[in-house]
């Protein structure tokens, strides 16, 4: 029997002064069975530093053609392209 993901909800209260932007952010996210704590993280992290209109977690680890998250604008171009890949010791 296959594993399933780990379903985590995270509420974030986000205030870039550099940028001006402000949000609060109530977060979904699943994590691969295959994917350690230390990497969802930094996926979470990412997200955070990078926060705008049309930002996205993609389907991960399950999906290497994909980003781990990208933004799309309205005529679906990817204006942003994250790709977190795996930590080295």
């Amino acid at each position: 029997m296959a594993l399933k993901p780990t379903i985590y909800k995270m509420k974030i209260t986000l205030s870039d002064l550099d940028r001006d932007y402000y949000d609060a952010l109530s977060l979904t996210i699943a994590r691969h069975p295959s994917e350690t704590l230390e990497r969802m993280m930094v996926r979470v992290l990412a997200f955070c530093i990078n926060a705008q209109e049309g930002l996205a977690f993609t389907k991960g680890l399950c999906a290497v053609e994909e980003a781990d998250i990208w933004a799309r604008t309205l005529d679906d171009q990817i204006s942003l392209w994250i790709d977190v890949g795996e930590p080295t010791p």
